[in-house]
């Protein structure tokens, strides 16, 4: 939180080519609490601009969360801050301090990035853009 109380924003970098990506990235926006979390695709000149230590490259493998001090969280490591940045789900963030948790979502976090535009293919046939 800043001096007024007021949590800081976060900023979440996506891959806006996927569409299950962009939809999540629209979910995600749509169920935010207040204005804690900003939302950008990977491919934005403005994230290269106003992050130029995020490579595409990166980006490009994993969603990325840049948090309001600096920090960087990729992935699945990202999904729990996520979490409880929304309205009426943070409850779910507890998920990911079980044990092996960090193991599991890792797994499938790869497994699934892997293997996205696959999985769109399949879940939105015809539909490669918006």
């Amino acid at each position: 939180m800043d001096r007024t109380g007021k949590e800081e924003r976060a900023v979440l970098i996506y891959d806006k080519d996927c569409p299950i990506c962009r939809k999540a990235a629209r979910w995600v926006e749509r169920n935010k609490k207040d204005d804690v979390l900003e939302i950008l695709p990977c491919q934005a000149e403005r994230v290269r601009g106003q992050f130029p230590f995020m490579e595409e490259t990166v980006c490009m493998k994993a969603m990325q969360l840049i948090l309001p001090d600096g920090g960087v969280l990729s992935g699945e490591k990202a999904l729990p801050e996520i979490i409880n940045r929304l309205r009426r789900s943070h409850w779910v963030a507890w998920l990911f301090r079980l044990p092996g948790s960090e193991t599991l979502s890792h797994a499938f976090y790869r497994w699934f990035a892997d293997r996205r535009y696959r999985i769109a293919g399949i879940l939105f046939p015809g539909k490669n853009r918006n």
